[in-house]
């Protein structure tokens, strides 16, 4: 349990988060992301990364039950703190980053694969944002990055998801392929961006960043400052602590 590496390929790093039952990530779990990530871009032989989750879903966002388990507010910031980071590793690694998807993409899921420069996903694959219904905010940055606006906002505010199928209608996820192959559709994705000259690739994808229209690091921050708000007020409080009465265990 926890994130692992491997190396399955020249030049391809494999970071995996697992954590049962349903990879809703602890606030290290996070931390533990963003520094696996981030080495795997440092490292000169890695001219690729492929991000995937053991289990049955890629990502179902901050674990709930212990920001629940904290009467006070470190587990909260520890959450946003390190979700931030893992989500800042992922955009910034000196590298590309493939997504590898399946089943559900909940909440800072979508905040790791939003900022992935590429994503394979299972045909079971569904992407949302749960966070009113969680009581939280946030990721609606990355949301954006995976399909048009006024579907991210109906999205955002109906706590719907989109299927995999639709993200490729709208051209955000590469490939849809069955759960079977989706390691390798995704390890495939990345060995073909492996093969081209370490070098170059790097400095595209520093160009590609550089000519992003948003600021994701300062936007999701700003949707963060919301966040803040909403726990001040006490109303994340007052709907977080339906989600066992409501949801059960998670997806």
């Amino acid at each position: 349990m926890g994130v692992s590496t491997a190396s399955p390929a020249e030049g391809v790093r494999l970071v995996t988060a697992d954590y049962p039952p349903v990879n809703a990530l602890p606030v290290q779990g996070w931390y533990d992301l963003a520094d696996a990530v981030r080495a795997a871009g440092r490292d000169p032989a890695v001219r690729s990364v492929v991000l995937a989750a053991e289990g049955r879903g890629f990502n179902a966002g901050v674990d709930i039950k212990e920001l629940q388990r904290d009467p006070g507010q470190d587990a909260l910031l520890g959450a946003n703190r390190g979700c931030y980071e893992a989500f800042a590793a992922v955009y910034e690694c000196e590298v590309p980053v493939v997504a590898a998807v399946q089943g559900f993409c909940l909440g800072g899921g979508i905040g790791l694969a939003g900022n992935a420069d590429a994503i394979v996903a299972s045909e079971d694959a569904v992407f949302g944002l749960p966070e009113l219904d969680r009581g939280a905010l946030g990721a609606a940055t990355h949301l954006a990055r995976l399909v048009p606006q006024h579907l991210m906002r109906a999205l955002y505010y109906t706590s719907r998801t989109a299927t995999a199928a639709e993200l490729h209608h709208h051209g955000s996820v590469w490939r849809v392929v069955p759960r079977a192959g989706l390691m390798a559709a995704a390890l495939e994705l990345a060995g073909e961006i492996a093969r081209k000259d370490g070098t170059l690739i790097r400095l595209a994808k520093a160009a590609i960043n550089g000519i992003d229209p948003v600021d994701v690091r300062r936007s999701y921050r700003f949707e963060q400052g919301f966040t803040f708000e909403a726990n001040l007020a006490g109303v994340a409080a007052r709907v977080r602590d339906t989600f066992g009465r409501n949801e059960g265990e998670g997806p």
